[in-house]
């Protein structure tokens, strides 16, 4: 697949999708590092705190993280043109930032042809979403966001900054 006139990767000279052909990259390590934010009305916050962020349905941090895992291993059936990956470490980290708002950050790490963006974005995400979830009942005004790439590293440049070093 060659790159579209405006640098796209995944759009080809006829304007026609497809997926990426890897198969002359040289496999190296890579990782990623991506954040997702979710924001609580002040009660509900409040709440949750005391509560020591366990809800009706279980402990929201620890489900978070686990469908967050599961997220990451199976990016590639949710986003069309992302290749399956073997995930040699996932690391996602879920806490406070200042009194209302999760932050949760997804670490990834492989050894491939092409990188784990996606695959951090989409954990992140998804655990987001998971904490929306489990915390529904107490309000619909809760925010989910910004995702956003925080750094990646290997593959043809580095940005931002690098996953954690003790990514699993």
């Amino acid at each position: 697949m060659t790159r579209s006139a405006k640098g796209l990767t995944h759009i080809d000279a006829e304007g026609r999708p497809g997926m990426v052909d890897v198969s002359a990259k040289v496999a190296t390590a890579r990782e990623a590092i991506a954040s997702c934010r979710v924001r609580f009305p002040v009660a509900v916050a409040a709440q949750l705190r005391a509560d020591g962020l366990r809800s009706a349905k279980g402990g929201i941090v620890d489900t978070a993280i686990i469908a967050g895992t599961m997220a990451v291993k199976r990016t590639h059936e949710l986003i069309p043109f992302c290749h399956p990956l073997p995930i040699d470490g996932i690391r996602i980290t879920i806490d406070w930032h200042g009194e209302r708002e999760l932050a949760i950050e997804c670490a990834v790490k492989t050894v491939h042809r092409t990188g784990v963006e996606m695959e951090a974005l989409t954990g992140a995400t998804i655990a987001a979403l998971t904490v929306y979830d489990m915390c529904k009942a107490l309000s619909h005004a809760i925010v989910i966001g910004p995702a956003r790439l925080l750094g990646k590293r290997g593959g043809r440049r580095d940005v931002g900054r690098g996953a954690a070093p003790d990514a699993r």
